[in-house]
């Protein structure tokens, strides 16, 4: 495909994002300038990329949008939510033919021509006066106040009366405060100024013409004329406040401006465009206008360009676009240096020479600085996929007809984009069993003393080299006796098994199990829950689950920060070498012949009144070979439990760049990759989850009386 297509495509889908939020809350707020402003910047830059990329349907198709934004902008028109629907209606079908152009296909011209038919309808017939859809609109503001870390320029026309000396006031000092408020331009009109004859030495015949860019509101810039706001006649309006340059728009034309000051007439500007002079001679030459009002236009007219040339730049130095594999590609280079820097470091170890050390503590220095900064690039804002289950509770909850709101906390935490790609799935099927199951009917939450309003809250948060996303409701919370019960159906758990609260909230994990009656277009079928817990562990994560019958449900998702370069704990069992993740690490503590037989043949140890079990990974690999008199048990806790893994000795901390196991080695129990230490050796990554899982699962058939102990 053409470069400039991909970047169109990349920079429009961008768009419908922007868009898709506008749109909800313009939903909650129908008087909000600033969205429908967005919505509008939005479709028109869609309309023009689109025509100039050759995207003509999406040209066309957006015209329509955008002439009803138009009116919205104008205030002929009144936002509802019948509009906004229509107008979300049309994004999912823009982003459908982008997804067709991706594969030299045509988009349902059909929905296209309904979806435009429907926008016609909000646009009045040539010549019909009449607004369509009208309502109240609010009044509009005399001006805008400048935005937070974004400068607004500002035309002052100051005039004072003729009798401005006489009152003891100077000018002067006021042009010179609003200087020291910004960029600014002034220029002095003379053209009252009469002749000898007539004229009285104490009188002001001067006016002046000024172009402020500041970022000072328009109270502080009409502040300066506060004393003398009685004796002249003074204007101010925003004429520039757009945060990028347009090549399309770059500045006003003289004529345009002379108009909107009120310099000139439209019969007067007319004629002059008749000529192939520039506008401001041929106005010169009828004696429409003085020169002084030519170079303050002209004034004007270049401060506005250089003011969006400007933002332009800042705005184009601040960020660059680069395609994700060129990311990919990057963090691969650094953890092939981080490998031959662990090579350095073992081989400056063994030779003992004080050059060589110090040059590979340098490289060691260099090396995880250059892997911070890679890793820190591939982060983005988790918010970027918080923000898509807008519209996903928003259409959910009004198919099954309930009232729910989305609350989102901590959109600015930060996670490796590869992990952001890989949430969207688990977490939309969360969300969507939270409406489903969770939330309940709005009479239903009234009848039990709750607002009829249903909420659900997603957030996220830094915990250590992890990131917590939780996904909690205030519905009515999982009914212990029916999943009990369910789970009898089903043969999961004896009918006689005796089960705490937090492990009848785990069934729900176990593959196909559903407490639905009936099978709908959310759920019932059995599957979700458990693609969700096998795609969290999968990421190396955890899933953790409370609920209080009447109150709701949180479900926590523990993840690492990354899936690329990772902290780990490098242990050995005989000649072999194994990685544990470093967040999941409690402590490591000795294990004795002693601890072993007060355990009476139990693998459980006693860690300050804590019992803990764990796991022989000699005998679980089957590694060959004698134990050492003291053994070291590396203690982790994930999901709220600990587990402890036998070791023959615990190495040190290390740099672990994760490589996959490749397709024939994948099905390897307990371990999730490999890494490629120093010296060329393969240390394996333990599966931590798996690992646990499957003590689990052999402590409880030894309790049942069933099977051996291998672990």
């Amino acid at each position: 495909m053409d470069a400039h297509k991909q970047v169109f495509l990349e920079e429009a889908y961008e768009l419908l994002t922007v868009l898709e939020e506008a749109l909800l809350d313009l939903e909650r707020n129908p008087e909000d300038k600033e969205n429908i402003g967005k919505v509008f910047r939005a479709m028109h830059t869609l309309k023009g990329s689109g025509a100039m990329f050759g995207f003509d349907d999406i040209a066309s198709f957006t015209h329509t949008i955008e002439t009803v934004y138009n009116l919205v902008r104008e205030g002929s028109l009144r936002v509802t939510p019948e509009l906004v629907s229509l107008t979300l209606k049309s994004c999912d079908q823009i982003k459908a033919m982008l997804d067709a152009s991706l594969t030299d296909s045509v988009a349902d011209i059909a929905r296209t021509a309904i979806i435009t038919l429907e926008f016609q309808k909000y646009i009045p017939a040539e010549g019909d006066t009449k607004k369509p859809v009208q309502g109240p609109m609010p009044a509009r503001e005399e001006l805008p106040a400048a935005p937070e870390n974004r400068p607004m320029t500002y035309r002052i026309r100051f005039n004072p009366h003729r009798d401005l000396f006489a009152n003891g006031t100077n000018p002067i000092p006021l042009l010179n405060e609003l200087k020291g408020m910004g960029e600014c331009s002034i220029h002095c009109s003379m053209q009252d100024l009469p002749g000898l004859e007539e004229m009285d030495p104490e009188a002001c015949y001067a006016s002046w013409d000024i172009i402020l860019t500041t970022h000072a509101g328009q109270d502080d810039v009409r502040g300066v004329f506060l004393f003398v706001e009685d004796t002249s006649d003074l204007s101010l309006e925003v004429i520039q406040d757009g945060p990028a340059y347009d090549h399309d728009t770059d500045y006003r034309k003289v004529g345009e401006i002379l108009l909107d000051r009120g310099v000139i007439a439209q019969d007067d500007l007319d004629k002059a465009l008749e000529s192939q002079k520039r506008i401001g001679e041929v106005l010169l030459d009828a004696g429409v206008v003085e020169k002084s009002e030519i170079c303050s236009a002209l004034a004007e007219q270049e401060q506005i360009r250089a003011i969006r040339k400007k933002r332009a730049a800042v705005e184009e130095s601040s960020s660059i676009r680069v395609p994700a594999q060129r990311l990919d590609d990057l963090v691969n280079l650094v953890g092939e240096l981080v490998t031959i820097q662990a090579r350095l470091t073992q081989y400056s170890a063994q030779k003992n020479d004080p050059d060589i050390v110090g040059i590979s503590e340098e490289v060691e220095r260099l090396s995880s600085a250059l892997r911070d900064i890679a890793m820190g690039i591939r982060m983005l804002p988790i918010g970027t996929l918080f923000s898509k289950f807008k519209r996903l509770v928003r259409d959910l909850s009004q198919e099954l007809g309930k009232d729910i709101s989305l609350v989102m906390e901590g959109e600015e935490t930060e996670l490796d984009k590869a992990m952001i790609d890989k949430l969207s799935d688990p977490l939309v099927h969360l969300i969507r069993n939270c409406i489903d199951h969770g939330i309940e009917a709005s009479s239903e939450r009234v009848a039990s003393g709750k607002p009829s309003q249903g909420t659900i809250m997603v957030s996220a948060s830094h915990s250590g080299a992890s990131v917590l996303i939780s996904i909690t409701d205030d519905g009515k919370g999982l009914d212990t006796d029916a999943i009990m019960a369910k789970a009898v159906e089903k043969g999961i758990i004896q009918s006689d098994a005796v089960l705490d609260e937090h492990e009848i909230h785990n069934l729900i994990f176990v593959p196909g199990f559903s407490t639905a009656t009936t099978v709908t277009s959310v759920s019932g079928r059995g599957v979700g829950m458990d693609v969700v817990r096998t795609s969290i562990e999968g990421l190396g994560g955890s899933v953790d689950i409370s609920s209080a019958k009447g109150r709701g449900t949180t479900i926590t998702l523990k993840l690492p920060l990354t899936l690329a370069i990772i902290d780990g704990l490098l242990v050995a069992i005989g000649d072999a070498f194994f990685i544990i993740p470093l967040g999941i690490v409690v402590e490591c503590v000795e294990l004795t012949a002693e601890d072993i037989k007060h355990a009476h043949g139990r693998h459980i140890i006693k860690v300050r009144e804590e019992v803990i079990p764990y796991i022989y990974l000699r005998e679980h690999f089957s590694i060959a070979g004698e134990r050492p008199p003291i053994e070291q048990v590396v203690i982790t806790e994930l999901g709220g439990s600990s587990i402890g893994f036998v070791v023959d000795k615990v190495v040190g901390q290390h740099q672990t760049v994760i490589k996959n196991l490749g397709k024939m080695l994948k099905e390897i129990n307990g371990v999730s990759g490999a890494t490629i230490m120093g010296d060329g050796t393969v240390a394996l990554i333990l599966d931590v989850n798996k690992l646990m899982s499957q003590a689990e699962a052999i402590e409880a058939a030894l309790t049942n009386g069933v099977g051996s102990r291998s672990v």
